[in-house]
């Protein structure tokens, strides 16, 4: 019951807003993860579930920056569970941000497989294998806990150095380019190494980032 009524309420608080932006969702999420610090794992894993059925974007910000945030409830994540959070993902928008908000951290500490991992990269469906490559970010990235891991982060790039989708060809930049941060030796290695197998872009991007900190090319004025 308690997670029906939060459901509710937190939709009534979605709908009522003038524009669905990610500060204006922050601060909806902010008072229910809050109100739901003291309650059981079990009780923000029920909820997170409940938003998360049939919700859209919005709840699935609150949901997974509440599951993110509630350590007891974040303890019981794994393979089933991201299975379950995963299913039916089918924009940028969404993929990234369960990836990088729940899916690589709870990999980085062990809750989630790599065999998930690697099973996700070798999907026929394009958002999973890009889910596997945006779940290596949180490795990497400082931002978000991580101390670098570059073993996980080529094992599933190396599952997909042919793939020529669009969505995992900038997902395999963007994981690559968070490495870089961390060991840009091993990525420069990486790229020589691959440089026949990966997209252009891939190879074009990470380079750009080694040499001058972005992945865009910087003009020389004179």
């Amino acid at each position: 019951m308690i997670s029906t009524n939060l459901k509710n309420d937190v939709h009534s608080e979605l709908n009522r807003l003038h524009r669905l932006d990610t500060s204006s969702v922050r601060s909806i999420r902010r008072r229910y993860s809050k109100a739901l610090k003291t309650h059981s794992p079990e009780k923000v894993i029920e909820f997170v579930r409940s938003l998360l059925d049939g919700g859209g974007w919005g709840e699935r910000v609150v949901a997974w920056e509440i599951l993110a945030g509630h350590s007891g409830a974040f303890s019981l994540v794994d393979d089933r569970l991201v299975e379950e959070m995963a299913e039916g993902l089918s924009e940028w928008g969404s993929v990234d941000l369960f990836g990088v908000t729940v899916l690589g951290q709870a990999w980085r500490d062990g809750l989630v497989t790599d065999t998930r991992m690697i099973a996700w990269a070798k999907s026929p469906d394009r958002w999973l294998r890009r889910l596997a490559l945006v779940a290596t970010v949180p490795l990497n990235s400082r931002a978000r806990g991580g101390g670098g891991d570059s073993q996980r982060t080529f094992r599933v790039c190396r599952v997909l150095l042919d793939d020529r989708d669009d969505m995992v060809v900038k997902a395999m930049s963007w994981a690559l380019r968070e490495l870089a941060k961390r060991n840009p030796r091993l990525v420069e290695d990486f790229i020589s190494k691959n440089e026949d197998r990966l997209a252009r872009r891939v190879t074009r991007e990470v380079r750009n980032k080694l040499k001058t900190g972005t992945k865009l090319a910087t003009v020389t004025r004179r």
